[in-house]
């Protein structure tokens, strides 16, 4: 049996308090999707409730510590080299449609290096955590990146760039350069659990652009932990900073990599 650390139990803790309060939220938005007015503002005050309820938890233990949070940005604590990033609800367009795919997202950034990640399913109650150098885990079970060598036999996710979001035209031609490759893509709407599913080795890579820390901090410790690699595009290691970001299970990196250089070359000669 996996032995949690006092840090994740502290996170797990407040995820699961926040949790508690999404699920409920989440069982109301199911009926505000027939009424006139919708659940759009009912979403937001659920985030907001959320982003609150993980704050006070982790204050508690840990008062002396920052934040970097979706809904309220940055707030320097006394200790400025230890950082909660926190997502309290990755996949709001799919809460907002009463769709179950969603999760909280929790890391620890010390020194600037994420040590301690969190993310957690409400609704199945299921915990993707890790610790640098310690694993990563569902719960109690290891997780191991896929094995899979060969891009026919990989099924990969992404993200769709929606309305207001650059890159429209990368993506088409990422997707054009990617589809005939491989067995499947999928896009499921939250970045976070599209990495943990990377971890778990259900997804074998992962890519997206114009991502914030927040939405990838902790699924990044996770697919490393599980023995994955996640870089840019280009190899480099500052994805944090660029919200530009490949996960895969190592042996993929190279091939998806070249996909990708692909895709890019065709958008800068189309933007000439």
């Amino acid at each position: 049996m996996a032995l949690k650390s006092a840090t994740i139990t502290v996170m797990q803790r407040a995820a699961e308090k926040a949790g508690r309060k999404l699920a409920r939220d989440f069982g109301e938005v199911e009926h505000l999707q027939v009424s006139k007015k919708g659940p759009a503002d009912f979403v937001s005050a659920a985030d907001t409730r959320a982003e609150q309820v993980i704050r006070e938890e982790l204050s508690k233990a840990r008062p002396e510590f920052g934040f970097l949070l979706e809904e309220n940005g940055e707030i320097e604590g006394r200790n400025k080299h230890c950082r909660w990033i926190v997502d309290p609800l990755d996949g709001t367009t799919n809460f907002l449609h009463g769709i179950p795919h969603f999760c909280i997202s929790i890391a620890l950034e010390q020194n600037g290096e994420i040590t301690a990640a969190l993310i957690y399913e409400p609704l199945s109650d299921n915990l993707f955590w890790a610790e640098k150098g310690h694993g990563a885990y569902l719960n109690n079970r290891r997780l191991r990146v896929s094995a899979r060598r060969k891009l026919p036999e990989s099924l990969l996710a992404t993200g769709i760039p929606f309305l207001g979001r650059p890159n429209h035209a990368f993506f088409l031609n990422s997707l054009e350069t990617i589809m005939p490759e491989v067995s499947g893509i999928r896009r499921f709407g939250s970045a976070a659990l599209d990495l943990a599913y990377v971890a778990a080795g259900r997804f074998d890579g992962f890519w997206e652009t114009d991502l914030k820390p927040w939405d990838i901090a902790a699924g990044i410790l996770l697919v490393r932990e599980a023995g994955g690699q996640v870089t840019t595009f280009d190899g480099k290691a500052d994805v944090l900073d660029t919200g530009q970001i490949m996960a895969t299970n190592g042996k993929l990196h190279g091939p998806l990599t070249r996909l990708l250089a692909t895709a890019l070359k065709k958008t800068r000669a189309e933007n000439a």
